[in-house]
């Protein structure tokens, strides 16, 4: 058993009045069904009120009718269908404007993070607005992870967020400060650009490490030329958009 298993035995997780969790899915047939079963096997314990939506991303697979079918069957699940694929970005969006609940939890719907995990951000949540799951050794090639590194490091100089897993695909939010955020990023910037908005507003975000686990089935997108072209596309227009921002604050303040 990992130390990380051993605090999150140790810890009792924070009772929420609702919480919304919702999972960007693409081609995750052979992930979504066990990824939903976790989460309503485990959301009882967490909060008096929930719902699991699963944000199915133009999938060409059976990842929509198996999300359709468990609705179906659950009044706590709902489906999000995109009718073409959108980006990841698109997804995280949809699934942000979906949520009801006074707390969001993003999860990617791989089946890479264990949902007992968010005991330890529901601990955290109470004193935060952010809580940012940290991959404590993370289930990828080495390249993948190298690159993880390097963006996480590019993103924490020109935007000043200290985190040392910006793109980690596990993240609890207070459902207040979301409301009216514009995002316009529809690929994989968006998690840089909804941090760096939030930190923006004042609110106050920390880090807890998570497992992550290997991918059962499946394939992952997230260093193919297009997403990556797509994402440096996406970083330019953000840091010029959130320095003209910061430059009109400051006008105004003279």
């Amino acid at each position: 058993m990992s130390m990380q298993t051993t605090l999150r035995s140790q810890v009792l997780p924070a009772h929420l009045p609702g919480i919304s969790v919702f999972l960007p899915a693409h081609n995750e047939e052979g992930n979504i069904e066990r990824v939903v079963d976790g989460f309503r096997t485990l959301l009882p314990e967490f909060a008096a009120d929930y719902e699991i939506i699963v944000v199915n991303d133009g999938s060409s697979d059976r990842t929509g009718e198996i999300a359709d079918r468990i609705s179906r069957s659950d009044p706590h699940v709902r489906v999000v269908h995109h009718p073409v694929n959108q980006g990841y970005g698109a997804a995280v969006v949809s699934g942000l404007r979906a949520a009801i609940m006074p707390y969001v939890l993003l999860c990617d719907g791989d089946g890479q993070f264990d949902p007992a995990d968010l005991t330890l951000m529901t601990v955290e949540i109470g004193e935060h607005d952010v809580v940012a799951g940290k991959r404590l050794h993370r289930a990828d090639h080495l390249i993948r992870r190298l690159n993880g590194k390097a963006w996480s490091i590019l993103m924490k100089q020109l935007f000043g967020l200290r985190l040392t897993d910006i793109d980690c695909g596990f993240k609890l939010f207070r459902r207040e400060l979301l409301n009216g955020l514009e995002l316009d990023a529809r690929g994989a910037m968006i998690t840089t650009e909804l941090l760096a908005k939030l930190a923006e507003r004042g609110a106050r975000i920390t880090e807890v490490g998570v497992h992550h686990l290997p991918r059962r089935s499946g394939e992952q997108s997230g260093n193919s030329p297009k997403v990556v072209l797509r994402a440096f596309r996406e970083l330019f227009m953000l840091y010029r958009s959130l320095k003209a921002s910061a430059a009109s604050k400051d006008h105004k303040a003279a």
